[in-house]
């Protein structure tokens, strides 16, 4: 993976390696059971799930596995109580670090999560200490190669998007939270594949890091990502332009 776009270096990309399929589809399935659990197993009137639903089949997630995933969540299938918690901290360079956590084991997840930082090179920050560097907003990317920017521009932006970006080969459409869901759904009413379609944290500036720091930093997101409690990791980092994330 190339990270040339500041979106796909921040959510380091890990649905794309097979080897990381799996897990992606577990963190996904934990996603889908807690906002069926908690809105209804309709998307149509769950914001929520519908959002986590794009998510999944923009990661090629099997329907069936989907459905399961409600089910389990509404209780039809079985369901385990997931708590929701959010970690703030900075790794080596004085980047900004954001994690989502879904977790059956309050105790067991800010072990994990503290260690980790720990280890590589970062400390945990106070609730707030970061979160206020970014905002929660949208973003669908696509294969500049694949698709036309001016028809993606004229569909998205009729959709609600707030903004349309081609840069490095990827066309980044960017939206606020609620309108992620019209402008997903206008963009593969049109036949158009997705590289990734999201709703989470986008940085409000960068920190530029060197081919050292930047290696340090990585290391830090894929021992987080790897956690199975841990669902999403966000970061302020901007790599070198030269620097290669391992697949």
């Amino acid at each position: 993976m190339s990270g040339h776009s500041k979106w796909a270096t921040i959510k380091h990309a890990k649905g794309i390696a097979d080897a990381k399929r799996g897990k992606l589809f577990t963190k996904f399935i934990k996603e889908i059971s807690i906002a069926a659990r908690m809105g209804g197993g309709d998307p149509n009137s769950n914001p929520r799930l519908r959002t986590v639903i794009i998510k999944a089949r923009a990661a090629n997630m099997p329907k069936d596995n989907i459905e399961r995933a409600i089910k389990k969540g509404t209780g039809e299938d079985g369901a385990t109580s997931y708590e929701e918690l959010v970690y703030e901290g900075y790794a080596p360079g004085g980047v900004a670090v954001m994690v989502e956590v879904l977790t059956d084991n309050h105790n067991r997840a800010a072990a994990d999560v503290r260690n980790i930082f720990t280890k590589s090179g970062g400390n945990l920050g106070t609730t707030g200490s970061v979160s206020r560097m970014f905002q929660r907003k949208g973003t669908i990317e696509l294969d500049a190669e694949k698709v036309s920017e001016d028809e993606v521009m004229e569909i998205a932006l009729e959709a609600g998007a707030d903004d349309v970006v081609n840069e490095d080969g990827v066309i980044t459409v960017t939206t606020a939270p609620d309108a992620f869901s019209a402008v997903a759904d206008a963009i593969t009413a049109k036949g158009f594949e997705t590289l990734s379609a999201d709703v989470g944290m986008v940085p409000d500036a960068y920190t530029p890091v060197d081919k050292d720091t930047a290696a340090k930093v990585q290391k830090l997101i894929d021992r987080l990502e790897d956690n199975d409690d841990v669902q999403n990791v966000y970061h302020t980092a901007e790599y070198p332009d030269d620097f290669e994330m391992d697949a």
